[in-house]
């Protein structure tokens, strides 16, 4: 009985603390972050907004590989734009999370480790969604 009545504090001090970090978390400036805490989540929105980006890169890069693809059906051999895009894509993603597990190791077990990681992630996300935009313009841009 008493572990229930020291547990239930515990909760509502974690359930506190997240609220309260919520809270904080929606009055960062991005545009000038002061605090390690700031910076980390400045860079892991970085990321996010990069990664919606991508996705929107990949539909657009999946379309024309499907479009390449229709154009080649009848000669099927030559076919294969949309399974190339989606292997590499496959392919693409356990690489920049690698990449960047590595680059965090600059500052492992520090603070600074996860802004490391996600600001990798949103450097790589970035080059990876101009690389699809190009695919998807084919060789006229």
């Amino acid at each position: 009985m008493m572990q229930t009545f020291i547990r239930l504090p515990l909760v509502a001090l974690g359930l506190g603390l997240f609220a309260s970090s919520t809270a904080q978390a929606q009055e960062v400036d991005c545009s000038d972050p002061v605090t390690q805490m700031e910076m980390t989540y400045c860079a892991e929105q970085d990321w996010q907004a990069a990664d919606k980006e991508l996705n929107a890169a990949y539909g657009r890069a999946m379309a024309s590989m499907k479009r390449m693809d229709a154009d080649l059906a009848d000669s099927p051999a030559l076919a294969g734009a949309a399974e190339a895009l989606r292997e590499a894509q496959r392919a693409w993603i356990p690489y920049r999370d690698a990449a960047c597990a590595a680059y965090g190791f600059q500052a492992r077990g520090g603070t600074m480790e996860p802004m490391l990681i996600y600001q990798c992630r949103a450097d790589l996300t970035g080059q990876r969604t101009r690389e699809l935009d190009d695919l998807a313009g084919g060789l006229g841009n």
